[in-house]
Order: C-alpha cells, then sequence, then structure tokens
C-alpha cells in the first residue's frame, strides 16, 4: 500500500486490520460483475444521485470499465486528504470509525458474487469504492464524515453490540461464500433478526450506528418530495437505488430521532431520511455528541463503561485522564447522583491532553487504579482550585502525614511525597507513602500495598471508550472469521475471460467466435451476464448469425427464470444507449 502522508499518522492497533488487495484474483466474471453495476448505476445515478457523485467518480479514479485499483485510489485520494486501505469484510465499529477519524477510507477488497449483483449484505468493493469514495470530493460532507469518526471513536458500547457485530458478520459471510447450505444461512438470518429485535437498553455505539446507517449508507439530500441519492449503500445497490423512490419508501426530515430508528440489513428499507443539506448532518450530529458521555461527564457516563467490560478513559475538572477497564464506582451517601470513588482493574495508564504521563503508564498501575472525586468536608475550595500557599494550610506538602476527609465520607490517610500539576498549575495528582483509603466500613487501599497515587478531580468532566493515549496504551489483537477466501475459479470464467480479451482486442473476435459460441448459447440462467455480454460484442461486430443465437438464448433464459428477466433487459437497454 502507498504510504502517503495520511497512512503514516494510522496508530499500530488499526494496522491490524489492514489487508492487502489481492487485484490478481479477481477473475473475469468478478470484473464482469464490476462492469454491469458501474455502467447500470452511473446511467441511473446521473439523474438521482447529488451532483458530487459523478464528480467524485472522475476525482477518485474510478472507472466503470474495471475493479480499481488501490494503489491508484491512493495516489488520487491523497489529493484531497484522505486514503483508502482493504480489509477483510467487516471490521468492528469502532476501528472503521477511527480509521475515518484519520480520514482513511476502509474498502472491503471482496466483490459480490452475481448471484447477489443487485445487493449483497456483506461489504464489498462495488460499497466501499463506488459508493463511499465519489462523496469525499464535497468538502461538507467529508467534514461530517471525519466528525462523525472523531465522535464515534469515542462512543461507549456493550457487550450486546459484540454479539450483534458477530452476527452480522457470520451471516455476511455464509451469504458470500460459494455453497453455503440454505439452512445455514437461515439459522443465521434468525439469529441477527432475533438479536435486532431484543429488547437491550441501546448503547451510545447502538444509537452513532443508527446514525451513520440513515446517513452515510442510506441518505438523501434535498426535500422528502425532492431529493438526491448520496448514501453509499444507496449508490452501490441498483437495486436499492431504484427502489428507494417508489411510494412505498416513506421520506422523513433527518433529525437526531433516527438514533433510536433500528434497520435490518437483509432487507430493502422501508424508510429514509432527507436531510436539506450537508451542514445539518454535523448539526444533528453535534446534537447527539451531546447527550454522550464524551460531553456529559458524571457518575452515570462512569456507569455505562463498566457495562461496557471495555477499556475506556474518564477525565477529571483538573484535565487528568484516567485509562483502563473500569469495574467499580461508590456513589456520594449525600448525593447518590454523584461518585466518591472509582476503581478500575487491570492495566491502567495515567494521562494529560492525551499524551501519557510519565511514570504513570500501564506498566507502573498494572494491578488497576483508584481514586476518591469531589470536595473535602467542610471547605468551599476544591484541592485543585488551591494555591500553594492554600495547600500548606491544608497540610498537602511534601514530607508532611495527613488525613484527608471528603464530603462522600471517603477519608485517605497517609504521607505525601509529590504532586503532579497540568500546565495551568493545578494539582492534578497526589502521591502518598503509607497510605490508607477507606470509605465507611470497605477498606479500599493498605498501606502494604506501595504508594498511593491520588487523583485530583472535584468532578468527572468526560468519560468515552478507549484510552486517552492511543499510542502508549497496549493495544488487543482482534482474532475474527475471514470473508470467504478466493475459490477455484470456475471452468466457465474461461469464456468469460475470452469475450473480455475480444473486447480489448488482445485476440480477433473471428478467431475465437466458433469456439466459444456453441459453449455459450448453452449456459444456465446463472450466467444471463456472460451471454449478454456475448450477445453485445456480437453486436458491435456485426454478427448477425452467434447474435440470434445469443439472444434466443437470452430469451429463453427469462422464460426459464423471472429473476433476471430486468437485469437482462436493463442491460440490453444499457448497451442501446450507450451505442
Amino acid at each position: 500500500m502507498i504510504e502517503n502522508e495520511v497512512l503514516a499518522r494510522l496508530p499500530e492497533h488499526l494496522r491490524q486490520y489492514i489487508k492487502p488487495q489481492p487485484y490478481e484474483y479477481y477473475t473475469a466474471i468478478d470484473q464482469c460483475v464490476w462492469k454491469y453495476t458501474m455502467r447500470k448505476s452511473i446511467s441511473f445515478l446521473t439523474k438521482h444521485a447529488h451532483e458530487s457523485y459523478q464528480e467524485g467518480l472522475k476525482a477518485t479514479g474510478i472507472s466503470p470499465d474495471q475493479i480499481p485499483s488501490l494503489y491508484g485510489m491512493n495516489r488520487i485520494l491523497k489529493k484531497i486528504g484522505w486514503a483508502a486501505v482493504a480489509v477483510n469484510g467487516f471490521i468492528p465499529p469502532r476501528a472503521f470509525m477511527e480509521f475515518q477519524a484519520y480520514n482513511v477510507l476502509v474498502i472491503a477488497s471482496e466483490i459480490r458474487q452475481l448471484k447477489n449483483i443487485e445487493y449483497t449484505p456483506a461489504p464489498d468493493i462495488i460499497h466501499e469504492s463506488a459508493g463511499h469514495a465519489p462523496m469525499l470530493v464535497n468538502p461538507e460532507y467529508a467534514a461530517f464524515l471525519k466528525r462523525f469518526g472523531e465522535i464515534g471513536t469515542k462512543a461507549i458500547s456493550s457487550p450486546f453490540n459484540t454479539k450483534i457485530f458477530n452476527a452480522i458478520r457470520n451471516l455476511s459471510i455464509l451469504k458470500e461464500s460459494k455453497n453455503t447450505p440454505k439452512e445455514a444461512i437461515r439459522k443465521a438470518a434468525q439469529e441477527v433478526t432475533s438479536l435486532q429485535n431484543s429488547s437491550v437498553k441501546p448503547s451510545e455505539m447502538d444509537q452513532l450506528r443508527n446514525l451513520h446507517w440513515w446517513s452515510v449508507e442510506y441518505g438523501l439530500i434535498g426535500s422528502t418530495n425532492d431529493f438526491k441519492l448520496y448514501g453509499a449503500g444507496l449508490l452501490s445497490s441498483i437495486g436499492e437505488s431504484q427502489w428507494c423512490l417508489s411510494d412505498k419508501v416513506k421520506k422523513h426530515l433527518f433529525t437526531i430521532d433516527v438514533i433510536h430508528q433500528k434497520f435490518d440489513i437483509t432487507k430493502p428499507q422501508p424508510q429514509l431520511f432527507v436531510s436539506p443539506d450537508f451542514a445539518h448532518l454535523s448539526k444533528v450530529l453535534e446534537e447527539v455528541a451531546n447527550t454522550m458521555g464524551l460531553r456529559k461527564g458524571g457518575k452515570e457516563s462512569v456507569e455505562k463503561l463498566i457495562q461496557s467490560e471495555e477499556i475506556g478513559t474518564i477525565e477529571l475538572s483538573t484535565g487528568l485522564q484516567i485509562s483502563g477497564q473500569f469495574h467499580k464506582i461508590i456513589s456520594n451517601p449525600n448525593n447518590p447522583q454523584l461518585a466518591a470513588y472509582i476503581q478500575t482493574k487491570g492495566s491502567t495508564a495515567l494521562a494529560f491532553r492525551n499524551q501519557e504521563i510519565v511514570g504513570h503508564g500501564c506498566a507502573d498501575h498494572a494491578e488497576g487504579f483508584g481514586s476518591p472525586i469531589g470536595k473535602l468536608k467542610g471547605c468551599n475550595l476544591a484541592i485543585e482550585d488551591m494555591t500553594p500557599s492554600d495547600l500548606e494550610a491544608f497540610g498537602i506538602i511534601e514530607g508532611n502525614a495527613i488525613a484527608l476527609n471528603f464530603e462522600s465520607g471517603v477519608i485517605v490517610k497517609g504521607k505525601v511525597i509529590t504532586g503532579v500539576r497540568n500546565l495551568f498549575g493545578k494539582i492534578m495528582l497526589v502521591t502518598l507513602d503509607e497510605c490508607t483509603v477507606r470509605f465507611q466500613d470497605q477498606i479500599l487501599y493498605q498501606p502494604q500495598w506501595g504508594l498511593y497515587d491520588m487523583a485530583i478531580g472535584k468532578k468527572i468532566t468526560s468519560a468515552y471508550a478507549g484510552p486517552a493515549d492511543t499510542q502508549h496504551f497496549p493495544f488487543q489483537k482482534h482474532k475474527m472469521q475471514s470473508m470467504p477466501s478466493m475459490a477455484p475459479v470456475p471452468k466457465i470464467n474461461d469464456l468469460y475471460l475470452a469475450i473480455e480479451q475480444i473486447d480489448k482486442g488482445a485476440c480477433h473476435f473471428n478467431s475465437k467466435i466458433d469456439l466459444i459460441g456453441p459453449k455459450i448459447i448453452k449456459a444456465k440462467p446463472k450466467d444471463w451476464l456472460l451471454v449478454l455480454n456475448f450477445y453485445t460484442l456480437c453486436l458491435k461486430e456485426k454478427n448477425t448469425l452467434w447474435g440470434d443465437k445469443a439472444l434466443q438464448t437470452l430469451q429463453t433464459m427469462k422464460q426459464k427464470e423471472p429473476a433476471v428477466v430486468h437485469l437482462i433487459d436493463e442491460g440490453l437497454s444499457l448497451f442501446l444507449n450507450e451505442h
């Protein structure tokens, strides 16, 4: 992959998802699927997509004639400050959003099978490159996408989110795998439906996923009566892009309420949401961010982190950031809405302004970290707001033995060793020796455990998913089932390849026609695209003999398989319009 400035900034924990694009494994069938889908989409979307779509196809170097190479796309995307990487199917939502925050477009390098040409539940290169990339040329939309990534990365999830992600990924793998038993697909789809219908309290990640679906994936722009398509799911699905114009699909104004609107990836969408402009998307996104722990902080947000069972971060009013797996919070008995004490377990790190504080990394707090929150009892002045003189008056000076009684009832006793101040002079960390921490009848820290680092902060101003310093916090390797590997190339691919070679001028039509013609007109309905391409090739070569035979085969296919009728007819219409 070309390492432009954008890719060079990616942290190590994201690089684990990047895979090489196996361009040499794309078959002639794959190339035909790409050409048909793109030509049909471009023909339709010229009238119905946002104007940035056409401009974006040219600007990103995406051609209807062949599957794009990410090497080429990267050279072009670099000009607009973005990059692209190949991944293996679905990746975790948080990783997907973090790539966006770094201005990196994630592209699944697989391509849908011919049987799923109109729509596939699995990410593929048609959806990712032809759906997402073109809209990046619109500055307002690109800014929204980046901002979405920055906020989405901080969204607190739940164990249920992991469960449903794995179920959806499994379903997509089964559907795109060749020769998967129908019963296996049915059971997998049933599991997804069951999970989607579960009455589970939605997490922040759920809400942002809904927002993403109804905007980035299936968004409309304009008014409910006069709109254009911009969502990647619509721009890359020739079935849904047409279906969405129907009156059967209800159109609603895009508001913050979309975070409560669930969706089913296995079915056409029954409703869509329309934004008046791209600036409106950013406005709604900020409204959602205001409801998140990222901006609200407080005890409730820490409780969300505990329920998530994942690494998260809280930021105190001093700016001190505590990153780890939160597993305990004690309420202030005087005000149950406030936290009296917080506790992490396992590797924990302290940071300021997203940079780990020297001497306070995961190795220094390998067994967790705990600290009281709030003010001292009977003192209107918070410790963080105390001047050096105030601290001295309260006995919080190096070498002094102190007893700090917090309003919440937490009592800290020990000998002051040192302290750490932030850039503005506020004390944000005090280290004590021979320290005991108590709350009512609970002993929270004992002297034999070593030095005690007490965080200073009168309140929790922010709580969000992930570590503050992503460069230094140990990242976890994700082991996921891979998307289907390239299956053995079917024999019929040779016929697709022969047509491709003739069309490109690699060999002469007359030298191949009598060899491939008899085989092509005997193709089964599932290979309607092969016969369609052969027919249009015959028309271009003005060979009426084989052209008539191919047309007759297409008519027979339409009679045997009604599902391909519109695909064949629209393919023929495309050819006639182009010629």
